[in-house]
């Protein structure tokens, strides 16, 4: 009996078995379980056989292709693609061996840390090289002239220009061409500031805000394409092949379009301007929106220009001076009204950036409206004592003297006076003292 139920179960579970679908790679399991699933990815119905059309498989043609194959076959055999085992173990090598300098990378060893020596060294490798380039060597003189001094410090990030101090920080433990284009990143912002244009966005009206803090950041990374353009010419290719290898590829790309078209656009600022136009179109004003958005919530009290007239006439020339170079056309004169108006440059096209815009603009409007309506009620107060003030001051002069009207609160109700062995009782008794009005006495 058991042995009939158990062939039956067998027989059950043989027809009944579910087809399972796994995979390999090179007649390797990468994973713990290949398993795809238990449905078969193709299907092959008798009744849906196409009948061959007659001389659609010629047999010279079959005979070609069985050539063909077999060419095939024996140039991959050649090439020892069947032999899974080793090109595995070559695969697996070089990776380790990829995985290994990457970690080392990571790790910063010994390429990134420096000893004071070794910073001093660096900064002279980096001045020297950034001498190549006339634009550069015009922002150091600038520096220098200045008295601002390039020093390696662990304090920052990566590079930041103290306007206090007079100095330019950076960090030391970095790969030299990051350090070389955040250096001349600093020593853009640093000719901003001595040429007056690198004024705080704040104390603009919020929508002109926007604009200056991403036109003053679009144009450090023009600078910095330009370097970098200009060291390419005069052979240090490696920076170039940084920022082209960088997030900054776009940005390059759209200049070196202008600069094989025609050298002349480099002096004359067409290149500049068109990365300048380039960092608009990207998204980066996303990011400088939001940074900018959030220092307006943290205080956004102290705008200085009230008008938004006299603040766009501002704006307009502090674009224009933005543009400026040490040597060559100013890129950005010539466009400062596009600039103004185009809603490419002045647009917050980020919907929670914008929102966040709203409530600044509103809060804003609103307690200017507050401030309007206390000092009109303040002025208005004024002007009435002014006037009692002036009408007192003339009846005087006149010669008429008018006394204080006494305001009564309450209706007055005069009372008998309390003499002798009344008012003696009253006293004892605890009850409050009347109220004299001394109008009822003639003073006798």
């Amino acid at each position: 009996m058991s042995d009939s139920y158990e062939e039956f179960c067998n027989t059950h579970m043989i027809q009944h078995r579910v087809c399972g679908v796994a995979y390999t790679i090179d007649d390797y399991q990468p994973v713990i379980c290949t398993y795809i699933g238990d449905q078969p990815l193709y299907y092959f119905d008798e009744e849906e056989i196409i009948e061959e059309e007659e001389g659609l498989f010629d047999p010279e043609e079959l005979g070609m292709l069985a050539h063909e194959i077999q060419v095939l076959k024996e140039n991959l055999l050649g090439e020892g693609y069947d032999t899974s085992t080793t090109y595995v173990e070559e695969k697996t090598m070089r990776a380790f061996l990829e995985f290994s300098q990457n970690m080392e990378d990571l790790s910063l060893g010994n390429n990134f840390y420096l000893n004071s020596q070794d910073q001093k060294e660096r900064l002279n490798d980096i001045k020297s090289i950034l001498l190549e380039s006339r634009l550069a060597s015009a922002y150091i003189n600038t520096a220098e002239k200045y008295g601002v001094e390039i020093m390696m410090s662990e304090q920052v990030e990566k590079a930041f220009y103290d306007r206090r101090s007079g100095r330019i920080l950076l960090y030391p433990h970095m790969d030299i061409m990051d350090q070389i284009l955040l250096i001349v990143r600093e020593l853009r912002r640093h000719w901003q500031h001595r040429q007056g244009v690198l004024i705080n966005p704040l104390t603009f009206i919020p929508e002109h805000a926007i604009l200056i803090n991403r036109a003053q950041e679009a144009d450090l990374y023009v600078s910095v394409i330009r370097i970098a353009w200009e060291l390419q010419l005069a052979g240090k290719k490696d920076v170039w092949e940084r920022v082209e290898n960088s997030p900054l590829s776009d940005l390059a790309r759209a200049y070196a379009r202008e600069a094989f078209l025609d050298f002349r656009t480099i002096n004359n600022g067409v290149a500049s301007a068109s990365v300048f136009e380039a960092w608009f179109l990207s998204e980066r004003c996303r990011q400088k929106d939001k940074n900018i958005i959030q220092e307006m919530l943290a205080d956004h009290n102290g705008y200085v220009f009230e008008n938004d007239q006299s603040s766009h006439s501002v704006t307009s020339a502090l674009i224009s001076a933005l543009g400026e170079m040490p040597f060559g056309k100013n890129y950005l004169s010539a466009h400062a009204h596009i600039i103004m108006d185009d809603p490419i440059f002045a647009e917050v096209r980020d919907r929670s950036n914008a929102n966040f815009l709203w409530f600044i603009k509103f809060e804003r409007t609103f307690k200017e409206a507050e401030q309007e309506l206390q000092l009109d009620s303040d002025l208005s107060t004024h002007d009435v004592r002014h006037d009692l003030y002036n009408q007192n001051s003339q009846d005087q002069n006149n010669g008429i003297t008018k006394t204080a009207d006494i305001i009564q609160l309450f209706e007055y109700k005069p009372q008998k006076r309390i003499t002798g062995k009344d008012s003696k009782t009253k006293r004892q008794s605890g009850q409050s003292a009347d109220v004299i009005d001394f109008r009822c006495w003639s003073g006798k």
